[in-house]
């Protein structure tokens, strides 16, 4: 859909690397923005708009409306663009679907993140961090209610996603008893900020942390490869840089403070695992899955900002 747009309406986002900077080959070389933002500085960055309007976004959208309602085109459902992109919709879908219930172990992100989705509170919020698990958990996990998502945003900073989670887990204590927090963590980003299970522990919180575990930064090595690399010597010039220690028991730091911790390499584990957690409302728990080291998201059909000739 943006690929092809003629007209970009940008409501409050900014075209940074989350929207590839507004260029191509994400948009088309000569696309319109029209740009709304309460921030004037904000206006203009990256890209040029063909128009822009400074202003709250709910007054400039019900103004936006009101001028479409005088109006009574609407382009057509069944133009050529429309059933494309529902084809590459349905194509995604099915695609995403099928990596899904694939039954091969490890698991990989997507069987993951179906599993979360089937069981965790509609009305729960949502905390991400990661590389991966923070990219394929925006598209696999849906959000029912407005201002239930938090995740490491436009400067990508790892460490906070344990913070936000205490945070939401002591506003919804006193605003809104009963909801839970699910803190959903790549086993990299646990490491920034792992020890504030303590935290969470102390305070009696009743977060479920979800850790994907791929003994690595983006991919990792299994036991067995990890093994093989110890033959040539000494791990720190070894072992690549990405690479942790396989098998980690992360659910451990969870167990050592009076949580519950699992340990999960199947579907069915995960599922149980999954249950057991939403159903006890009163500890902290943190699930650590196995999934393949080598598991990532789908390949993207265009090549990320430009082509480099180098």
């Amino acid at each position: 859909a943006l690929q092809h747009a003629d007209v970009i309406v940008l409501l409050g986002a900014r075209l940074n690397w989350i929207l590839h900077f507004g260029l191509p080959p994400r948009y088309q070389q000569d696309v319109k923005v029209i740009q709304i933002d309460i921030c004037a500085e904000e206006l203009g960055n990256n890209v040029r708009p063909a128009a822009t309007l400074l202003g709250d976004i709910n007054t400039v959208t019900q103004q936006l409306l009101e001028e479409f309602n005088k109006r009574s085109w609407k382009y057509p459902s069944n133009s050529e663009w429309w059933q494309k992109l529902r084809g590459k919709i349905k194509n995604n879908e099915e695609r995403s679907k099928g990596l899904a219930l694939q039954k091969s172990l490890p698991m990989n992100y997507y069987t993951v993140f179906h599993h979360i989705r089937e069981l965790i509170p509609k009305d729960c919020i949502l905390v991400s961090e990661g590389a991966n698990t923070m990219d394929i958990g925006r598209t696999m996990l849906p959000n029912f209610y407005p201002r239930q998502r938090l995740d490491a945003g436009t400067f990508g900073t790892m460490g906070v996603g344990l913070g936000f989670a205490i945070a939401a887990a002591m506003v919804a204590k006193d605003r809104t008893p009963g909801r839970r927090v699910v803190c959903i963590e790549g086993d990299s980003a646990f490491g920034f900020s792992g020890m504030e299970v303590e935290t969470i522990c102390r305070y009696n919180l009743p977060i479920l942390i979800i850790v994907v575990n791929n003994n690595g930064i983006y991919t990792g090595l299994d036991a067995n490869s990890w093994e093989e690399m110890l033959k040539f010597g000494d791990p720190a010039t070894c072992v690549p840089p990405v690479s942790l220690l396989p098998n980690a028991h992360y659910e451990k730091i969870m167990s050592a403070f009076g949580g519950k911790g699992y340990f999960v390499k199947t579907p069915e584990e995960l599922q149980n695992a999954l249950k057991a957690s939403v159903t006890d409302k009163q500890t902290p728990s943190l699930i650590n899955v196995m999934i393949d080291p080598q598991s990532e998201r789908k390949k993207q059909e265009f090549p990320w900002l430009t082509r480099s000739n180098l």
